[in-house]
């Protein structure tokens, strides 16, 4: 990061503002990077802490699903109103409000001591990093001028970006375990959330020194859409995650009904957009084929990236033995070739047309996928038993440096290629009022992407799951009545479990998990294809355009 920001000042060092004032490129883009980060680490600096904050607040195992779910609930349901509220009330504004709320909802989660306050937290934490996230986004399109300097910006932002759910998971980890070392083994936890808080009101505070504050036009929010947009986004986010939820699945009844409330809500609400005079979404936002190709990518694509993050962390702890904070480190990685990958392709952009970076940053991902999906780990009823009685993994055999790590790599270095242009051709031509709700429009979409991958590979993956685990079931249901009273016992309680039946079942279920991971893979590969399909055709805008500012409905064909 420190190179691109120090390309940025080398070349654009400052700029007088009319107000007088000298605006700093470098330290403005360091201000909304790290605040982008801090924004996207925390959809999974929690997760290794559940378990923590589960035995400290006595919350159920559903209810601990909620501290995630409950974030990126508000997240990407708020997401579109945010980008607007940017547009209306000024985008400096908004995103030191979303600071301001995010750090204050961090320290309320950090201090809760009940679940009703800490799931409020996490709410409250999605609302503000709804309102932060498009408005950093849109004052990088207003910031920084046409060209390398912007290219740079938005290469840095990428990289923040993607690095930010395997940082998450490391610096999760790291807290937990400093202060579980330190203080009481419950209250670790709580620095996941408390280390938001003077990140988020330094960069609020510091935001008027290096940041231009946007034109300003209230009473222009369009009230009904955005009750309409909110709510339909919302119902959309909360079906799709339960259906990628093993425990409720598409047939459950919740799941359907959020879904057909979602349809409903987002067809009234476009029915009224098309109608209003100053609407939360306006059309033109789609009008030109190569934004919204880029929308709909950038749909696709992080989908198949996200669920990567999801099933291949399980593999590493369930399958290889990973302890979580070792699982988080095996993506360090990841985070590290997305940074360089960003780098390169932020000079490769002044030279190269978008399509042929994100294309070739896509098939470069689904080589990576595939690679995941040919994962070989034995699973039958005997493999499953012999790990018991080992106490050795059932993924003993998989060696990370050779069989998952120049996969991550591959992964982490075609995902920097395709964020970084994509993430320029969707906001390229916005009109400047819409900066803000195109810059929503475009993180709604990876929102709604990520949960909809989740939940269509976790579907496949439970599929091929559940089918290898009835077949193994039988063999590992005998070979466990043949162990001795007081193995079984110690077998039954490192599972946490009460019964041999239920003992049976996880077992079976942990046999079945590499099959189920690795179709599910395959699947992400087909996703990914359909996301390089789109690029390659659709993604017609020249890198001579991208470099100038030019007027919205510009095609370039």
């Amino acid at each position: 990061m420190s190179e691109l920001t120090g390309a940025i000042e080398a070349h654009e060092p400052e700029v007088t503002d009319s107000d007088g004032k000298k605006r700093h490129y470098g330290w403005a883009l360091v201000l909304i990077c790290i605040a982008q980060l801090m924004v996207v680490l925390d959809a999974t600096i929690a997760n290794i802490a559940l378990p923590y904050i589960g035995r400290d607040l006595h919350m159920s195992g559903t209810n601990l699903t909620w501290i995630v779910t409950g974030y990126s609930l508000a997240f990407g349901g708020l997401l579109l109103l945010g980008g607007r509220l940017g547009d209306l009330y000024g985008r400096r504004r908004v995103f030191m409000a979303g600071l301001t709320v995010f750090a204050v909802a961090s320290l309320l989660g950090g201090l809760a001591q009940s679940e009703a306050l800490l799931l409020s937290a996490r709410g409250l934490q999605g609302l503000g990093a709804a309102l932060a996230s498009p408005a950093a986004l849109a004052l990088i399109t207003t910031t920084f001028p046409a060209g390398p300097a912007r290219t740079r910006a938005f290469a840095v932002y990428a990289a923040m970006s993607g690095a930010g759910a395997a940082v998450g998971l490391i610096l999760g980890g790291w807290l937990t375990g400093l202060d579980v070392n330190m203080f009481n083994p419950q209250d670790g936890w709580r620095l996941t959330f408390l280390i938001n808080v003077p990140i988020g009101i330094i960069a609020a505070l510091l935001a008027p020194r290096f940041l231009t504050e946007s034109e300003s036009r209230p009473g222009q929010l369009d009230i009904p859409g955005a009750l309409l947009g909110t709510g339909g986004l919302l119902a959309l986010v909360y079906g799709l995650t339960r259906a990628g939820n093993v425990q409720y699945g598409w047939s459950n009844e919740w799941t359907i009904a959020s879904l057909v409330a979602a349809a409903v809500a987002l067809v009234l609400f476009f029915v009224v957009e098309s109608r209003v005079e100053h609407p939360l979404l306006p059309f033109r936002i789609f009008m030109n084929r190569t934004r919204a190709a880029s929308f709909v990518a950038m749909m696709l694509l992080p989908a198949a990236m996200f669920a990567m993050f999801f099933f291949l962390s399980l593999f590493i702890q369930n399958v290889m033995g990973f302890s979580p904070l070792k699982a988080g480190f095996a993506f360090l990685p990841f985070s590290i070739c997305i940074i360089i990958s960003a780098t390169i392709v932020s000079q490769l952009a002044n030279r190269f047309d978008p399509r042929y970076i994100a294309g070739t940053g896509t098939l470069m991902a689904t080589v990576a996928l595939y690679g995941f999906s040919r994962l070989s780990v034995p699973a039958s009823g005997a493999d499953v038993l012999h790990a018991i009685s080992t106490g050795q993994p059932l993924g003993a055999d998989v060696n990370y440096w050779t069989q998952i790590l120049p996969f991550v790599c591959l992964m982490a270095l075609g995902m920097g290629a395709v964020f970084v242009p994509l993430t320029l051709t969707a906001v390229h031509h916005v009109q400047a009022e819409d900066s803000g709700v195109g810059s929503g429009v475009l993180n709604t979409m990876q929102q709604i992407g990520g949960a909809l991958g989740l939940a269509l590979l976790s579907t496949v993956g439970s599929h091929f799951n559940n089918i290898h685990a009835a077949k193994i079931g039988p063999t590992i249901a005998q070979g466990l009545q043949q162990l001795d009273p007081a193995a079984l016992q110690a077998v039954m309680a490192k599972f946490d479990v009460s019964a041999p039946a239920n003992l049976t079942a996880v077992l079976a279920y942990l046999g079945g998990f590499p099959t189920g991971a690795t179709h599910a893979f395959l699947v992400g590969v087909f996703m990914m294809l359909a996301g390089s399909a789109v690029v390659w055709i659709f993604l017609d805008v020249k890198h001579e355009e991208l470099a100038t500012d030019a007027p919205e409905g510009v095609h370039v064909g």
